[in-house]
């Protein structure tokens, strides 16, 4: 039962992340804080899965025409050697436990909240872009999401694209942030062979729920009360993380 409920809970968080152009790795990371699955099973399962959904998301929302390369590669070009480092380090798991707390409650407040298209856009600041872009990948690699929880909303609050080439250009950005995390983590031998058993049965699940999100995402919005329902799973799970040692 747990199993499958795990697994229920990870194909949700694949439909309504590739809505709006996410891998779903902080829905993944919490569904499996919720069932105690150790820190070195989550990062590698979360940036296995974030590869899967994001290629999907990647691909729908470019033939949708909801990309833009000129906002995409300023934010990519450090993202991907940093998000590389932050997947050879390994925290202490009472540190990586209040990290990802802290970054799977942000996660919920950008869900809950309404998102709105930008009025104009504006355009790049590329060293600013160049600075963001580096950290976000650091925090990515360091605990196994992707980082388009954090540029999505960057590039709207900046002006510097609309809610649909939002979600394309961060899926494209997760995607080769989930990759280089990834071999981070080879590199380090802690790679594949710390994958959870259940995995077998997620990536399925999360190819059906990033195919179909990503449909209805690159067409229309998801019902926010959707994203307010997976915003209560991700509190939940954080303030677990935050509060069990």
């Amino acid at each position: 039962m747990h199993a499958f409920l795990l697994t229920l809970l990870i194909f949700i968080a694949a439909l309504l992340y590739s809505s709006v152009g996410h891998g779903g790795a902080s829905g993944y990371l919490a569904a499996m804080a919720l069932f105690d699955l150790k820190p070195e099973v989550m990062k590698p399962t979360a940036l296995v899965l974030n590869l899967f959904v994001a290629s999907i998301g990647t691909m729908r929302f470019a033939r949708a025409g909801c990309f833009s390369w000129s906002i995409f590669w300023p934010f990519a070009v450090l993202s991907v050697p940093f998000a590389f480092q932050g997947g050879r380090w390994t925290l202490p798991a009472h540190i990586y436990k209040i990290i990802l707390g802290l970054v799977l409650l942000f996660a919920a407040w950008r869900l809950a909240i309404k998102q709105t298209s930008t009025p104009a856009q504006k355009p790049v600041v590329v060293p600013l872009a160049l600075a963001f872009g580096g950290v976000i990948g650091l925090l990515s690699g360091l605990t196994g999401v992707g980082g388009g929880i954090f540029l999505s909303p960057l590039l709207l609050l900046l002006g510097w694209a609309d809610i649909r080439k939002t979600a394309g250009i961060s899926a494209a950005f997760i995607l080769v942030n989930s990759a280089a995390g990834l071999l981070g983590l080879i590199s380090r031998g802690r790679g594949l062979g710390t994958l959870a058993p259940e995995i077998l049965w997620w990536v399925p699940a999360v190819l059906i729920g990033g195919l179909l999100g990503a449909e209805l995402g690159s067409r229309k919005l998801t019902p926010l009360i959707m994203r307010r329902l997976l915003a209560a799973v991700l509190v939940v799970a954080g303030l677990k993380m935050l509060l069990t040692k």
